[in-house]
């Protein structure tokens, strides 16, 4: 190294000292109003649900029992809590894997598509209705006298008529309306991604004879991974959650049946009218919260370890 050059790096180090000695003192002040709302607002309140979850109370004005880990040692002897969870892995699942063949069957079909800018906003319009008034659609068709079992007899299938909205099929009728609403959103997401793919690729691909999965499996699906990966997060926070368009599918029968429960549907009846005596278990309610937590960060990550192995066969 030239030794005029020497000093002048030295003078630069120490500027960059100083300029970073300056911004550590600007650093604090700045970061210190989101760091206040971020703890007062999201901190305290997920600290304070947990200690509720080792204590019994049914609210305001009522005083709290500190009884440790039983409210999770009682929910899971719970036959309700047990079906609220398996509803809600099975329903998070089901909808998972169809709205991974929707989407990729949307990618392959609509890339090409003609008229596609209007098939997408058309696949959309679901994603904006509110699941309240999905799920009440949902219920008049599946209704007894509804448009299914009307469409039924019409055709001559009669004996294909089900008492749809009944313990046997409610679970299936709830993921059918839970696919409706959802895969617009999910489609759409990813086909923006497909959008930033040169076509000079798929071009090439064409010339070199591969079909249309061909196409989607070795350049559509890699070079989507990332958004594949962020849609699944998503959907498992979202599918962990689901709540308003059960209640708007079984509302007309009241109180969800126990096949129809999930874990966001068990939490709020026990906050409501509670499980016994029409008191509220707020203890109970906040230990659903926390393995509803744990059970979307465990998700999560699994469906990250999946997408980073996917990554790696490709």
């Amino acid at each position: 190294m030239p030794q005029a050059e020497m000093p002048a790096r030295v003078a630069d180090h120490g500027n960059g000292g100083a300029l970073d000695r300056a911004r550590r003192r600007v650093y604090l002040p700045m970061l210190l109003p989101a760091l206040i709302l971020y703890v007062v607002l999201y901190v305290a309140p997920a600290i304070a649900g947990m200690l509720i979850s080792f204590t019994t109370w049914s609210g305001l004005g009522a005083e709290a029992t500190w009884v440790g880990f039983q409210n999770y040692v009682d929910l899971f002897r719970d036959p309700v809590f047990l079906a609220a969870l398996g509803n809600t892995l099975a329903l998070t699942l089901i909808v998972g894997v169809a709205l991974f063949i929707i989407v990729s069957a949307s990618m392959i079909v609509l890339r090409s598509t003609k008229g596609r800018a209007f098939i997408r906003s058309a696949v959309f319009v679901p994603a904006i209705i509110s699941p309240i008034a999905i799920g009440v659609s949902v219920s008049f068709m599946f209704n007894p006298k509804g448009l299914v079992n009307g469409a039924l007899g019409a055709v001559g299938m009669g004996a294909l008529q089900r008492p749809w909205l009944g313990p046997d099929y409610i679970l299936s009728i709830i993921v059918l309306g839970v696919i409706w609403s959802a895969a617009g959103f999910y489609a759409v997401l990813l086909m923006s991604a497909v959008d930033s793919i040169p076509e000079s690729l798929f071009e090439a691909a064409r010339l070199e004879g591969a079909s249309l999965f061909q196409q989607f499996r070795h350049i559509t699906l890699p070079l989507t991974r990332d958004m594949f990966s962020t849609a699944a997060v998503l959907w498992v926070i979202a599918g962990i959650k689901t709540f308003e368009i059960i209640l708007a599918v079984t509302g007309q029968a009241g109180i969800p049946p126990i096949q129809a429960r999930t874990l966001a549907i068990e939490q709020y009846l026990r906050v409501t009218t509670g499980e016994s005596g029409g008191i509220p278990q707020l203890g109970s309610a906040t230990a659903i919260g926390v393995v509803m937590t744990a059970i979307t960060v465990i998700l999560i990550i699994l469906s990250r370890r999946i997408a980073r192995r996917t990554n790696l066969e490709l």
